[in-house]
């Protein structure tokens, strides 16, 4: 069996959890009380290891500046832009690579 990547196995089991919470319907794992803002589960990843998986509630503070809707919409556009920059960077990466691997192959070719 193939090894699952780390960000493979952790990405499908915030998947897990947050669709199970978020369905609405009776969870069939036992999340247990760790303290006053975080429960945990203890699931079984692509690798077959056990893995504890934290959810916590953090309550943000009140501003002044910005209401809850605009703070919490400021952190959605925050990680969107995030995502973005890492998109791009990825892209250049690639492109950046394609233009190398060429320029060897040409050197190669003139040898």
């Amino acid at each position: 069996m193939a090894k699952v990547t780390k960000t493979a196995n952790d990405k499908a089991l915030r998947d897990l959890v947050f669709s199970e919470l978020l369905e609405g319907n009776e969870t069939k794992y036992d999340f247990v009380r760790i303290n006053d803002r975080q429960y945990g589960v203890i699931l079984i990843d692509f690798n077959g290891h056990e893995r504890y998986v934290r959810i916590s509630a953090i309550v943000a503070e009140e501003r002044e500046d910005m209401t809850a809707q605009e703070l919490m919409q400021s952190e959605i556009d925050a990680y969107e832009q995030k995502q973005a920059d890492k998109a791009e960077k990825a892209k250049k990466k690639e492109a950046k690579i394609a233009r190398d691997k060429a320029r060897r192959e040409k050197e190669k070719a003139n040898e």
